[in-house]
């Protein structure tokens, strides 16, 4: 099937979950509101809620959300990006950038697609973008080569596994070694199996060039060695390949940072910006890439996103005209400032929700019955209507892992997995269950956002009634501290693409990507393998039912509450258009105007 008339495709869409490469960790609230530039007639500024703290979204530690919307900006991240073959529209369709490349399917059995990227291509230091570069996304992204066994709780027990992926190798993992194209302008991969979220596989990530250099080899030697290396076998494992190594190493953490990179290999682009100037804790200033030729490059030169913690502070500096735009965590104080400045607002629901997990790998947590009395004591519909409930009247609590109430599966989920039975605490329910025991709970969240730490107050005290003893372990550097999984509980947002299903293998897997909570249940691993190649939307419901069940039997943790989402600016912007995913406001900054 070539899709040649039209740029857009419309996905059966039966979970608000992630597209291909992964959910983002939301509300990493910090920043301040100082910063000495200025916006001029030739710069947008914005302001956003989280921190930048790394140019490479997609690993397990930098997978949050301002790092994902920077790597849109200035390439891919998250499996979507402006310097890449897709993007998704506000109803979460498949925008197809055919002003970089094409793909087709050009076989159903067995499914054979075909990438073709526009001839001229080049990334922002003048390095042309080739097949090399596909070819390194497939590797990046495939775990081809791994050859790691795992235990019960997704730790590597022997063999390699090269690329610390906050996502998922699911859907690559099943294509052989991809046949690269005489003009080293095309990839073409051929899948053992179908796949259903194959429209989403965005066959680009970081610069081959960059890579090789890291490792010490040139991007020739670097794609020589990927076509001789053997796939990896966990059955035979073997030494790990020092050159494949280097680069996966550097991949993992050297785009981590604190500073301005001296390196500017770090800042390649193949997007139409390119970060240019970068104070921790307080902005990140992007420029026009003057090597890209495609649609989306924005009229304007500079864009300068501003990171401001606090709601106030971003509506004082958006009445102040030092932003033009915000995007601030909603509450009804947020909406009333808002309205008060006569500000344009732009409101939404967001394809984000937050949830408090059990951590499984935790010894108070080993026995089911003190789960289920940990989770019986959680006061939901308080929490619901002292947070959400003021924004959005119409609200609800949460009662399904993977659906969110305007899907279409949503009422058959929660009538099967049981979750709104949880709705209100049953502490006498709890005090049964405990039967006189007062097990010590630590609980990870973020102390800098204040949702988060108005939930866990309410949950502390609603827990110690039931003789619980809960310890404090709230910290503004809790996206670092989840995967260690050094707590028992945790309670946290995920924000994500809003299509596909790859937020199954990534959140529920034994060992996946954004498995932090170390839950294992080997119906759920079947599920969810099942769940991937699976095109029958009516069965894929079914799964993913069946798989909310399962972690509601398993007493996993509890879903909260959809969060409620808003940008603003005070018209001196055009283009500003509500986005609910985890691109957030900057979705579309190419089409921005200044207009005063």
């Amino acid at each position: 099937m070539k899709f040649t008339t039209s740029r857009r495709s419309r996905l059966v869409t039966a979970t608000a979950v992630a597209g291909i490469a992964a959910l983002a960790l939301a509300g990493c609230t910090t920043g301040g509101a100082d910063n000495e530039e200025e916006p001029d007639s030739s710069t947008i500024s914005v302001a956003t809620t989280n921190a930048l703290t790394s140019f490479n979204g997609d690993t397990t530690q930098g997978n949050l959300d301002t790092n994902g919307m920077v790597g849109y900006l200035t390439g891919v991240s998250g499996g979507l990006g402006l310097g890449s073959f897709l993007t998704l529209d506000p109803a979460f369709e498949i925008v197809r950038e055919e002003s970089f490349g094409t793909y087709e399917r050009i076989s159903e059995d067995p499914l054979v697609v075909k990438y073709t990227l526009n001839d001229g291509l080049k990334w922002s230091d003048g390095e042309p973008i080739t097949a090399d570069d596909m070819l390194f996304s497939w590797v990046n992204n495939s775990g081809y080569y791994d050859d790691a066994s795992f235990d019960d709780e997704g730790a590597v027990t022997t063999g390699t596994q090269y690329f610390a992926l906050a996502g998922s190798t699911t859907g690559l993992d099943m294509t052989a070694f991809p046949e690269i194209g005489d003009d080293n302008l095309s990839l073409t991969l051929t899948y053992e199996k179908p796949f259903a979220d194959w429209e989403l596989v965005n066959m680009i990530s970081k610069p081959a060039h960059v890579m090789a250099e890291k490792a010490g080899v040139s991007v020739e030697e670097l794609t020589q060695l990927f076509k001789d290396l053997p796939a990896g076998d966990p059955a035979a494992p073997v030494e790990p390949n020092a050159t494949l190594k280097a680069v996966a190493d550097f991949w993992n953490t050297g785009y981590d940072v604190t500073s301005m990179p001296e390196d500017e290999s770090l800042l390649v682009s193949s997007g139409p910006f390119i970060v240019t100037d970068f104070t921790p804790e307080q902005s990140v200033t992007l420029g026009k890439n003057p090597e890209y030729k495609g649609d989306n490059e924005p009229e304007y030169e500079n864009l300068i996103i501003r990171f401001i913690g606090d709601a106030n502070a971003q509506i004082t500096a958006l009445q102040n005209g030092e932003v033009n735009a915000i995007y601030p965590q909603a509450s009804a104080d947020t909406v009333t400032a808002l309205e008060t400045n006569k500000a344009t607002l732009h409101e939404g629901d967001q394809v984000s929700y937050d949830h408090l997990d059990l951590n499984f790998g935790s010894d108070v947590f080993a026995d089911a019955a003190v789960r289920e009395a940990f989770l019986k004591t959680i006061p939901r519909q308080q929490i619901l209507e002292s947070l959400i409930t003021p924004v959005n009247p119409e609200a609800e609590v949460l009662n399904s892992q993977i659906y969110v109430p305007a899907n279409e599966s949503y009422a058959d989920a929660v009538a099967a997995s049981g979750y709104d039975a949880y709705n209100e605490p049953d502490v006498e329910g709890a005090k049964a269950l405990l039967a006189g025991a007062t097990p010590t709970v630590r609980i990870l969240y973020n102390t800098d956002n204040p949702n988060r730490v108005d939930s866990f107050q309410a949950v502390k005290a609603s827990a110690e009634e039931a003789g619980f003893i809960i310890e404090d372990l709230g910290s503004p550097d809790w996206s670092t501290l989840l995967p260690g999984g050094d707590y028992d509980a945790s309670i946290f947002g995920w924000i994500s693409p809003g299509t596909g299903t790859a937020a199954l293998p990534q959140i529920f897997k034994t060992g996946g990507g954004g498995n932090y909570n170390n839950y294992s249940n080997a119906t759920v691993d079947a599920l969810v393998d099942e769940s991937q190649i699976t095109l029958d939307s009516e069965r894929l419901a079914e799964i993913q039912i069946g798989i909310d069940t399962e972690t509601a039997k398993d007493f996993y943790g509890l879903p909260l509450f959809q969060l409620p989402g808003i940008f603003a600016d005070n018209g001196t912007i055009s283009g500003i258009e509500y986005m609910g995913n985890q691109t957030g406001i900057v979705w579309n900054a190419q089409d921005w105007k200044l207009t005063s």
